[in-house]
């Protein structure tokens, strides 16, 4: 009896050091489970945002979580700036940063964790979209001078590092856009907050980009297509790449709860397509009809790429030889094809190279002018009908050197309206609901993006 006592209570000795052994493990995996849960949470989003002047400086900082980012990894991104001038994501040593530009501001995102680039790219996009649209425009001193604006923006765009309230419309009735009469306002009587005291309207709806019962005496709603043409050309004037960014833009002053539908007369040729939040995808993915309840006031709907254009509306034909320490130029402009709508605003500049110690270009229409910085730019308008636009005229090469070793990029500028030189056309705009004293509009627009004439 007693050595079966003993043969039991070694027994539940034994089997209680190994139910606290599996008990410890227990409770290790779960801290660890709970760690893990811990650093997911902290993922996908960032951890700071900067805008950086041309200068270069920090214009201006926002921590966004409370893990905060020195400001130190502006300096190192500066210090590495023409390696990766052209890349939006970057791996510094210790953080991934993103970057977007716009108008001379480099708009920095920075986290610590991994999270989809995309994500923090669209994110900057739409914030410089936003302050373009509540400022009036984009520029180192206009953001300056609306610190405060741009500040409660982007309490209201991202929360703890994560995007939140993007769409245009409902953050004008968060936060008034600045005028005169507001700043006056804050002046006297020292309240400078332009923050809304109520929440918007469409924030408890279903669709959040529009307002409960917005009301018009007269409706309108207009579809602007304005497409960017990228183009290069080599030195034997053969087209290596032509394509065309487009977006479908619109302005909408419906009463109501409008139901849209929006149909392409030729939706086959359009690729990488993006939309707004309010498309429906099911309808354009079966039909390619795009349906949606439109935003209040100006929005984009869509954008779009159209690939291998096989040809352009302008020709430039440049040609330079260089003997003797002296350069020859010539530069011709033309119509490769008509659109059939007249081509404005035609513009042709380039980097005159460094080693050029001085400049005597002249052309038989237009004008030509060159900055300090040794940039040339010749506007040219319409092309007449009477004559090609010519740009001619000598470069003197620095001493020393008899030729010219390296050959400017002629960039080319043009603007079409009228007309979108993608093809695309719009068949029509219907209205499930069709209000009283309904307005309707159509424009297109063609105009030059990265157009480069390479030698």
């Amino acid at each position: 009896m007693k050595a079966q006592s003993e043969e039991l209570f070694v027994c539940f000795h034994v089997n209680g050091e190994a139910s606290g052994r599996r008990s410890n493990l227990t409770i290790r995996a779960e801290k660890r489970e709970r760690e893990r849960e811990r650093e997911s949470s902290t993922g996908h989003r960032c951890f700071s945002v900067y805008f950086s002047s041309p200068i270069p400086e920090v214009m201006l900082e926002k921590q966004l979580t409370g893990h905060r980012v020195d400001r130190s990894i502006c300096a190192w991104f500066w210090d590495q700036a023409d390696s990766f001038k052209s890349f939006p994501v970057i791996a510094s040593p210790t953080h991934y940063l993103f970057q977007i530009v716009r108008d001379g501001i480099t708009f920095l995102a920075c986290t610590q964790v991994e999270m989809p680039p995309l994500m923090a790219i669209e994110f900057l996009c739409r914030v410089a979209d936003v302050l373009s649209d509540y400022l009036g425009g984009l520029n180192e001193d206009l953001v300056k001078d609306n610190f405060i604006i741009v500040y409660e923006l982007l309490d209201e765009m991202i929360d703890n590092g994560f995007p939140l309230t993007t769409e245009p419309n409902i953050l004008r009735e968060m936060i008034a856009p600045p005028n005169l009469v507001s700043k006056m306002l804050s002046v006297v009587t020292g309240n400078a907050s332009n923050v809304s005291d109520t929440l918007p309207s469409g924030t408890g709806s279903c669709v959040p980009w529009r307002p409960t019962d917005p009301k018009y005496s007269s409706n309108e709603v207009y579809v602007d297509l304005v497409e960017e043409m990228d183009a290069i050309v080599n030195r034997d004037g053969e087209l290596v790449k032509c394509e065309i960014y487009g977006q479908v833009q619109m302005s909408s002053q419906l009463a109501g709860f409008p139901d849209l539908t929006l149909s392409f007369a030729n939706p086959s040729v359009l690729e990488d397509m993006r939309f707004h939040p309010c498309v429906r995808f099911r309808p354009w993915e079966s039909h390619q009809i795009l349906s949606f309840v439109p935003p209040d006031g100006q929005f984009k709907l869509m954008s779009y790429r159209v690939k291998k254009l096989k040809n352009t509306p302008l020709y430039v034909k440049p040609q330079i030889t260089s003997d003797s320490g002296a350069c020859r130029v010539s530069v011709l402009v033309g119509i490769r094809s008509d659109p059939g709508k007249t081509i404005e605003s035609i513009t042709l500049s380039f980097q005159l190279p460094h080693c050029v110690s001085s400049a005597d270009l002249s052309s038989n229409h237009g004008t030509v002018t060159i900055l300090s910085n040794k940039t040339c730019t010749w506007t040219i308008g319409r092309i007449p009908s009477d004559k090609t636009p010519c740009l001619s005229g000598t470069l003197a090469l620095e001493t020393g050197l008899e030729r010219l070793h390296v050959y400017p990029t002629f960039k080319v500028g043009f603007k079409i309206m009228g007309i979108a030189l993608s093809g695309l056309r719009i068949e029509k705009l219907d209205l499930k609901t069709i209000p009283p004293r309904l307005y309707k509009g159509f424009r297109a627009q063609t105009r030059a993006g990265e157009f480069d004439v390479r030698l």
